[in-house]
């Protein structure tokens, strides 16, 4: 038992797969919000541009 113990606490497999879960996540928020910033000032280019045509 003190051995499976000791092989638990040694192991970092968990705390690694943890680090990229949060990377991962981190990228997909900054991905998301730099897609929605630009999504936004595209479309009031493009109304200011449909606007001038008219």
């Amino acid at each position: 038992m003190k051995n499976l113990i000791r092989q638990f606490s040694v192991d970092e497999s968990g705390a690694a797969a943890i680090e990229y879960a949060l990377l991962t996540s981190l990228i997909a928020v900054a991905t998301i919000g730099a897609t929605m910033w630009l999504g936004a000032k595209i479309s009031a280019v493009m109304t200011q541009i449909a606007g001038n045509l008219n």
